[in-house]
């Protein structure tokens, strides 16, 4: 199959909010904690880490407040390779916190981020330095659900045709049910997705928003302008919809110790696929190997494996790749 769309070569800028952390230590229900350990977490800024380290140019844009807190987030994502020189301080609004709660049946997450710098974002900053010189922009539907100003910047992006942008967009469909007013979500993400070149959505997600009937096949009929859209159907596989037809590749048995930042992972391993040129087995593959350093630790970010081992896992054939196991500390394994 041919599927010669690409987005160009060059810099990937994530826009979006990156909250400080705080989860137990050990791991448990939050109200029991004596001691608590602090990460940082956003989407965006998570993708820009883990393109950093497939080597990929990345720049994070956003705003953090002028604290500690905001310190702490930018000298994290900077160690990780991701130029943070774009993040404005804000004076007078904070940078946004959240806090872990885990449970035996998962771990809830509870935010801090109403009013704060991140949030007070707008259509403005489409007219930075940093997006005139990008190769691909990406944007999560988490920002157009953190105040007006911020949905106003994202439509206004995507408000300009494919064809007349300067950069390629990608969007993560990235549902957080708990940051939308009631019933509103659906048809602001849909009209969003529908904008982007690439699109990124989970089919649970999918379903949750459009339609419990929907299958993979069907999110792709239900988004037909996308040049590209992943559907990642949980542990099970991800497939590539292109106007050449679908690949499908299965996710590799793996070893979870927390869930969060894998699909991040997910999507910066796919675009770091595209933005080197290779089929979209390969991509969805650099995909799943992303993820499984996401799943592979408590917070969301994890080491990749080495370059070496990467490659073998992409030079597997596809009955090879059915036999590849993912365990706690990356290592792996295959017939």
């Amino acid at each position: 199959m041919t599927d010669s769309w690409r987005p160009p070569r060059g810099r990937v800028v994530c826009v979006g909010e990156t909250m400080a952390a705080l989860a137990p230590a050990p791991s448990g229900p939050l109200a029991d904690a004596d001691q608590l350990s602090l990460s940082v977490a956003g989407a965006e800024s998570n993708v820009a880490m883990y393109l950093a380290d497939h080597g990929i140019e990345a720049t994070w844009l956003s705003a953090l407040g002028d604290d500690p807190l905001g310190a702490r987030v930018s000298a994290v994502v900077a160690a990780a390779g991701v130029d943070v020189a774009h993040v404005s301080t804000d004076p007078d609004r904070p940078t946004g916190l959240m806090l872990k709660n885990p449970s035996p049946s998962g771990t809830r997450v509870h935010y801090y981020r109403k009013g704060s710098a991140a949030s007070a974002l707008g259509p403005g900053l489409l007219d930075h330095e940093a997006l005139r010189t990008a190769a691909l922009v990406h944007f999560t539907g988490i920002t157009p659900a953190l105040s007006a100003s911020c949905r106003e910047l994202v439509t206004d992006a995507f408000a300009v045709p494919a064809a007349e942008r300067p950069y390629a967009i990608s969007f993560d469909v990235n549902h957080r049910a708990q940051l939308w007013p009631e019933a509103t979500a659906p048809q602001v993400l849909h009209d969003l997705a529908g904008r982007a070149d690439i699109v990124f959505v989970g089919l649970d997600e999918a379903q949750d928003l459009w339609g419990a009937h929907l299958t993979a096949i069907a999110v792709r009929e239900f988004l037909p302008a996308p040049r590209i859209v992943v559907v990642k159907d949980g542990p099970r596989e991800a497939t590539a919809f292109t106007a050449a037809g679908s690949v499908t590749v299965p996710a590799p048995l793996t070893q979870v110790t927390e869930p969060v930042g894998a699909g991040d992972a997910f999507a910066a391993g796919f675009l770091t696929g595209l933005l080197r040129g290779e089929p979209l087995n390969r991509c969805l593959r650099l995909g799943h190997i992303t993820a499984a350093s996401a799943l592979s630790v408590t917070g969301d970010h994890g080491p990749l494996p080495p370059h070496s081992t990467i490659d073998r896992l992409l030079d597997l054939t596809d009955e090879q790749w059915k036999d590849v196991r993912f365990t706690c500390g990356f290592g792996y394994a295959d017939k």
